[in-house]
């Protein structure tokens, strides 16, 4: 009789798990692939305006725009970033008109709800333009890190406040410590290059708000106290930028004007929410005409965008973590 050993078959204990992980994987990869075809045929279709509007709205955020290289190459981001933007100017503004305030409303301010079909915001109207100050973190040689805007509005004794200037965000993880370009506080220049040019934006002596291309030694030429830098100007003079494309995609934005009457404007959007995606550059020249802008230009936007009254964030931010810490302010005294 031959004897056979037989050896009973033993199951591994993890192989089980194993299947159900490769079937895990298995979807995962055909949602990835499935959601990849989606997105390709959004931004590559046959919709040109839609491509525009997404790829430009990533194109403007830092994590976003890292998806965007998945889909474009450099140059053909660069493309589509020329034909929908806004122009740059040459234009300063005119330093010889004057405005009389309305003496009945010199302490008022007003805040009004700014609704469009892709975005909620604030608009504060500030009628005593020389309540306007630049709020800024003079520790910044250090660097030590930026303040938030309630912190500016508070240190200041302030009423109210709006984020400023650009700042250093190595993979957005910037402390708002070194702010972009020119920074002007008193009529002084603590940040920046005499002889750089840099898009300043800013008030003179006089409580005018100054917006252009300029160096350094030029802003203070121009008499400017409180000035910071950021990009682009939407409107000099009463005459608005040319506008090419959709202007820019979906985002929060913070935004600086100033009316005839010497009345200052501050507008704040939300974005990247259900409830407010975001404006694009276009939709914030159009409102800042709408309420009788004669300068106006862009301030920092995304996660910064912040508007504080009576110590409160009156606005939605973008952050889960709140507002980011910035190096500047434009604030009301």
């Amino acid at each position: 009789m031959v004897r056979r050993n037989l050896k009973q078959r033993r199951e591994k204990p993890f192989s089980a798990l194993q299947k159900i992980y490769m079937i895990l994987l298995t979807f995962l990869a055909a949602g990835l692939i499935s959601a990849y075809g989606c997105a390709l045929i959004i931004l590559k279709g046959p919709s040109t305006s839609i491509s525009n509007l997404i790829t430009s709205t990533m194109m403007e955020t830092r994590t976003l725009r890292s998806v965007a290289r998945l889909f474009f190459s450099e140059e053909e981001m660069e493309i589509i970033a020329n034909r929908n933007s806004v122009s740059s100017t040459t234009e300063i503004t005119d330093t010889n008109a004057d405005f009389v305030i309305d003496p009945e409303k010199k302490d008022l301010i007003d805040i009004i709800d700014i609704r469009g079909a892709t975005y909620e915001g604030k608009l504060m109207i500030i009628y005593d333009p020389s309540r306007i100050e630049l709020a800024c973190n003079l520790e910044m040689e250090d660097p030590h890190a930026g303040y938030f805007v309630e912190d500016y509005v508070q240190a200041y004794d302030a009423v109210a406040g709006i984020n400023g200037g650009g700042f250093d965000d190595p993979n957005g993880q910037g402390t708002g410590a070194l702010p972009y370009g020119i920074v002007i506080k008193d009529g002084e220049l603590i940040s920046g290059e005499m002889d750089s040019y840099q898009t300043v934006i800013g008030f003179n002596q006089q409580d005018k708000l100054i917006v252009g291309n300029m160096t350094g030694a030029q802003a203070l030429e121009y008499g400017l106290r409180d000035a910071v830098t950021f990009q682009p100007i939407f409107i000099v003079n009463y005459t608005p930028v040319e506008i090419t494309g959709i202007g820019g995609g979906l985002n929060p934005r913070t935004v600086i004007g100033q009316r005839e009457d010497g009345a200052v404007l501050f507008l704040v959007i939300d974005g990247r929410q259900t409830t407010s995606l975001g404006a694009s550059y276009s939709d914030c020249i159009e409102i800042m005409m709408e309420y009788g802008a004669m300068n106006a230009a862009n301030l920092d936007g995304g996660s910064s965008s912040v508007m504080v009254y009576n110590g409160e964030i009156i606005n939605n931010v973008v952050s889960m973590n709140g507002d980011r810490r910035v190096p500047t302010a434009f604030i009301v005294k």
